[in-house]
């Protein structure tokens, strides 16, 4: 198994070489790898301690993110050397100002291993969520540096679990402590035969936390909102607009609209106003003079989260295309969420119904009932809202108890 293994690393290193010229992702990563080894050995250098953080990609890193920078405040005269897989995760967080060096991860090689372990000479590493590479794993193991998943969830069909799955669950073992988000995990691993395990939870939902402690005050969507109240559809996609366009049709001047599209694009945002008819203004051509605008439309990037402070409901786009967007940035602020159907992969959307602090909507009929029921109800409304807050406020401390065994 560990000859078919290498075998496909490099059957995948020379795909993506030939890939390169055709495509621009394929092609950053490749660029990425050139020249690794002299860069690491500059900024690992010896005469400080290095932990070595790994992620695949940007939500593999959002996950990360609160265990690097309470390692960062606990020990801050360690070095964070924060690998990604992915260029869209290295492209985005490449200045990323947590860690003191960030790269992309060489292709999972014998000799990239041992040359790459040797460089950065960690005293911890920890991969976050998905990411097994049996050539680094091994490589961490045989010096007997401390190895930690964290944020790990796993499902009974993946190959760790089935007869041929022994390659896989070597790795496993060879992790000095797994920390999984949920109780099915930790029973899947402990019936694989391994025991090494706890159940810390998401930490997630540290982050949103995290967020939202620090949001900024927004003065435009005060003064838009006024006394009224306010729904705020977060990553809104075509799909998820047209139900809420036709809502704001036939119940006009019920509350205060905003939305913040996945794309700000010049044209989807000409077609968003389109859509939206009369009474929409731009976040960026706002005065008060156009407070009595029903919608409005932020037209920039960086500002929802701390946009749904000032919401009363939150609508979170994507459900109706690959998955659903981030459902906990609204729940923490004590916000009742709604969102479409594409939300049964991600199980804080699942837990969030179960809860009350949440609804699913399938199409128009769905949609319309249950806005108008916490539009109408505030019984209803309270309970939903204070459901959401409860449950991210329970769910929060993975970040606590994964550091208590990291650094005891």
């Amino acid at each position: 198994m560990k000859f078919l293994y290498n075998t496909g690393i490099r059957l995948f290193v020379l795909t993506m070489r030939l890939l390169s010229p055709f495509n621009s992702k394929v092609r950053l990563m490749v660029n990425g790898w050139k020249g690794w080894e002299e860069k690491l050995k500059e900024k690992a250098g010896a005469g400080r301690r290095n932990i070595w953080v790994h992620c695949a990609s940007l939500g593999e890193f959002e996950q990360g993110r609160p265990v690097i920078e309470e390692l960062r405040s606990r020990e801050p005269q360690s070095r964070i050397i924060l690998s990604f897989f992915s260029s869209s995760g290295y492209e985005i967080r490449k200045n990323y100002q947590g860690a003191d060096y960030v790269c992309y991860l060489p292709p999972d090689t014998p000799r990239n291993a041992e040359r790459f372990v040797k460089a950065v000479n960690p005293s911890a590493v920890i991969f976050v969520k998905y990411e097994f590479w049996n050539n680094y794993i091994s490589g961490v193991s045989r010096k007997n540096i401390p190895l930690y998943l964290v944020s790990g969830i796993f499902r009974p069909g993946q190959h760790f679990f089935k007869w041929y799955g022994g390659f896989f669950r070597k790795m496993l073992v060879s992790f000095t402590h797994i920390f999984v988000q949920d109780q099915k995990s930790e029973s899947l691993l402990r019936n694989a035969g391994i025991s090494h395990v706890t159940v810390a939870g998401d930490t997630r939902f540290d982050r949103v936390i995290q967020i939202a402690s620090s949001a900024k005050d927004i003065g435009v969507l005060e003064t838009f909102r006024g006394s009224s109240r306010l729904v705020l559809a977060g990553s809104s996609w075509s799909p998820d607009e047209e139900i809420i366009a036709r809502y704001i049709h036939e119940h006009p001047g019920t509350v205060k609209w905003v939305f913040a599209p996945h794309e700000i694009d010049k044209s989807n945002i000409e077609r968003l106003e389109k859509l939206l008819g009369k009474g929409v203004v731009r976040f960026s051509e706002f005065t008060e003079a156009g407070a009595d605008a029903e919608v409005m439309i932020i037209d920039n990037m960086g500002m929802l989260s701390s946009a749904y402070r000032y919401a009363g409901i939150a609508v979170v786009g994507g459900g109706f295309g690959k998955g659903i967007h981030n459902v906990l940035e609204p729940a923490c602020w004590g916000i009742p969420v709604l969102f479409g159907p594409n939300h049964r992969k991600f199980r804080e959307a699942v837990e969030l119904i179960k809860e009350g602090g949440g609804k699913v909507f399938t199409d128009y009929s769905d949609f319309r009932e249950s806005l108008d029921i916490w539009l109408s109800d505030i019984e209803s409304y309270r309970k939903a809202a204070r459901s959401a807050g409860d449950y991210v406020k329970k769910n929060s401390g993975a970040t606590a108890t994964i550091l208590k065994q990291i650094l005891c």
